[in-house]
């Protein structure tokens, strides 16, 4: 238990600096991990941006506008350099702590901020939710790759006037700073156990579920699944691909599919959420996480993914290295290269371990968002 009463029914204000979608998974986890404070007896406010419907940009707590940039040409930047309000908020509500996820731009303006907020007394933790990020900007417009400069100049200053920093890695420090090392947890009231799937006598339906971007390496399984039937197979193996594409990645996967006549073997949906989510997840057999962070310069992560397939009590594969799962019987590891995936690896996986989803998901029951940001919490209660 906590040493002083402070630390207990707690008022947060998680603070990020972009918008919210039904459909994206980083929006579910910032919900979920709101739950979890809240789960732990704390009172938590959300402050947000967002455009609203007459074009105005907004800096919103909760469902009250707390900030109005208009919607002038001015507006963004209005909104990238102004904090008074969210500062005077966070003062006149009594505030303990702040819960910042990095956008990656520390900067002057952020850094002033953060500093007033510590002279309030007010504790600030910023997520990371990807560490190292640099390589991430590799194939991104101009624009922000200024705005990576600029952080990379003032970062470490950034740092400093922070409490810590909370990482998914096992890094001690980062940028200077001391880290809160947590996994990225799961809310089991949000995600459905699948049915138990029936193999060897039916098709293999392989499903990939993300916001598609290189890291995840996609190509890598659809290669392999092309060079899998470029001899007579006597198993069908089909393969989902459930979320957005961004051009390049439909252009890839596009040639792929007709270079290796995969047509009628590869389905890419788009964005698919609720019961023709769960009904895909119902009727595969294996998923598939990233299979390619080695692209973006990354080693050891624990992938919201990886969490929400074991949710799901599906088994998957994936390329990096991840504390949690690396061990799991249910897990097949695949090289951290571009090479193809190897689909009769991955059917010998299949009929060689039969794990009921049951106990795929009872097997993550430590990783709950209640538990994961509770280790948030300890943290900064143990700080003088």
């Amino acid at each position: 238990m906590y040493k002083h009463s402070k630390w207990q029914n707690m008022k947060i204000l998680f603070l990020i600096f972009h918008g919210l979608s039904p459909v994206s998974g980083i929006s579910k986890k910032i919900k979920y991990q709101m739950k979890g404070l809240e789960a732990n007896g704390h009172k938590v406010f959300f402050c947000h941006y967002e455009i609203q419907a007459d074009g105005h940009k907004v800096r919103m707590i909760d469902d009250q506008v707390l900030e109005d940039y208009g919607k002038s040409p001015l507006a963004p930047l209005r909104k990238r350099i102004g904090y008074h309000a969210v500062l005077q908020y966070a003062r006149e509500n009594e505030i303990g702590l702040v819960y910042i996820r990095s956008f990656h731009n520390a900067n002057p303006f952020t850094i002033r901020f953060y500093r007033k907020l510590q002279k309030a007394g007010i504790k600030t933790v910023m997520e990371i939710p990807t560490y190292p990020y640099d390589q991430e900007y590799r194939n991104v417009p101009l624009f922000w790759k200024i705005e990576l400069g600029i952080d990379k100049i003032f970062r470490k200053r950034m740092a400093k006037a922070l409490s810590a920093i909370v990482t998914f890695t096992d890094e001690p420090a980062i940028f200077g700073k001391e880290t809160i090392c947590i996994s990225n947890g799961i809310d089991f009231d949000a995600i459905p156990l699948k049915k138990d799937a029936v193999h060897p006598d039916h098709p293999i339906h392989l499903l990939a579920v993300a916001e598609v971007h290189y890291w995840h390496a996609y190509d890598r399984i659809l290669s392999g699944l092309g060079e899998y039937y470029r001899q007579p197979q006597n198993r069908e193996v089909f393969l989902h691909i459930v979320g957005g594409l961004g051009q390049y990645e439909q252009q890839l996967f596009d040639r792929l599919i007709r270079e290796y006549n995969l047509q009628d073997r590869v389905t890419l949906y788009g964005q698919l959420q609720g019961e023709e989510l769960d009904r895909l997840f119902d009727q595969s057999d294996f998923a598939i996480g990233s299979l390619g962070r080695h692209r973006s310069g990354i080693d050891k992560i624990k992938t919201l993914k990886n969490r929400e397939y074991a949710a799901r009590g599906i088994p998957f594969i994936y390329s990096e290295t991840d504390e949690d799962f690396d061990r799991m019987p249910y897990i097949l590891k695949a090289t951290p290269d571009d090479t193809p995936v190897d689909i009769r690896e991955i059917l010998h996986f299949l009929d060689t371990h039969s794990i009921p989803a049951q106990e795929i998901r009872e097997s993550i029951r430590d990783l709950s968002w209640k538990t994961q940001m509770q280790k948030v919490i300890d943290h900064i209660s143990k700080e003088k």
